[in-house]
């Protein structure tokens, strides 16, 4: 009989106020890079670009300021470009393996040896620099840890779930 147990590590993580920070001249930069034609660049430039807010309370209203980050909730484009500014974030890991939904971000992989270890670590700490560099940041209240075993005997597999909360 062979008994093969994998181990993976699964790490949670959720951006804080994601919708609020992307970076519309990074977004904007993101999409030329991409090909987007001219029209619908100028289209998106439109609907970021020249948005202010003020805060009004009963008769009185707040100095109107610029808004120079964020999508507007509510649209059916906020969201995705949202997605589009985040996209890229995958490519800047090695060796884990990222699942984005949203605003949350799934990190995993398989682990054989202490080294896949250090290699988590490693795409968790380049994570860190692409969210200092996109002006994100992961809401470290929200992040959790998991562990999943999978042992196969044979024929049968069973898993189970370690969870550090």
């Amino acid at each position: 009989m062979i008994i093969l147990t994998l181990i993976s590590k699964i790490i949670l993580l959720d951006f804080s106020k994601a919708f609020d920070k992307v970076n519309h001249r990074k977004l904007l930069l993101t999409l030329q890079e991409n090909g987007v034609s001219t029209q619908i660049l100028n289209w998106t430039r439109s609907f970021l670009i020249g948005r202010s807010q003020t805060v009004v309370l009963e008769d009185e209203h707040s100095t109107e300021v610029p808004v120079n980050s964020g999508v507007p909730q509510g649209s059916v484009l906020g969201p995705l470009c949202f997605l589009i500014y985040i996209n890229e974030l995958p490519s800047s890991v090695s060796k884990s393996q990222i699942r984005l939904f949203a605003d949350d971000t799934v990190v995993y992989i398989t682990i054989n040896s202490s080294s896949d270890s250090q290699s988590l670590q490693e795409d968790l700490d380049k994570m860190q620099i692409w969210e200092r560099e996109w002006d994100m940041e992961f809401n470290p209240q929200n992040v959790k840890s998991f562990t999943s075993l999978k042992t196969k005997k044979s024929s049968t597999t069973s898993t189970s779930f370690m969870a550090k909360l």
